[in-house]
């Protein structure tokens, strides 16, 4: 059993919608979702593996609800080593050059606080023909595997 918080960053509620999908998918799990507009980098903690569910908007920022988690994460540098995260990515490429920049954002804002990524970014094109939980179902799937993997080998 795993603790596990599902981050969205959102701006018209795709990500809001895949993160209760992947919420409900892992449900063995104690799982829990929250907008990264109510969370702060002060909250995070070493016991929970984060997963982070993000758009991208405008001309590859990241989307409305995870601006102010970036802009935290920007002023305090905090010391985020015990972490450990995993980011999806939602996006359209459409727009080729900055094609999911907004799950890239948040990948580079938590490794330059130290977190540890588990496995790969993972990213969803829009354009493309399968459904984003087609994708992502199975990667949250491989997370969980791959976070056991680590608790064991750290226990």
């Amino acid at each position: 059993l795993m603790k596990i918080t599902i981050l969205y960053g959102t701006e018209t509620g795709n990500a809001e919608m895949l993160a209760d999908d992947i919420a409900s998918h892992l449900k063995a799990h104690e799982t829990e979702t929250a907008n990264l507009s109510d969370f702060s980098p002060d909250d995070f903690e070493a016991t929970v593996v984060y997963l982070f569910v993000c758009s991208t908007y405008g001309d590859g920022e990241l989307p409305a609800s995870a601006k102010p988690f970036g802009a935290a994460m920007d002023v305090r540098k905090p010391d985020l080593s015990a972490v450990r995260f995993a980011v999806f990515g939602l996006g359209d490429s459409e727009y080729e050059e900055t094609f999911n920049h907004g799950s890239k954002r948040i990948m580079e804002l938590m490794e330059a606080a130290g977190a540890k990524r588990i496995g790969d970014r993972v990213t969803h094109d829009a354009s493309g023909s399968d459904m984003a939980e087609d994708i992502a179902l199975p990667w949250a799937d491989d997370i969980v595997e791959l976070a056991g993997r680590m608790n064991r080998e750290n226990a």
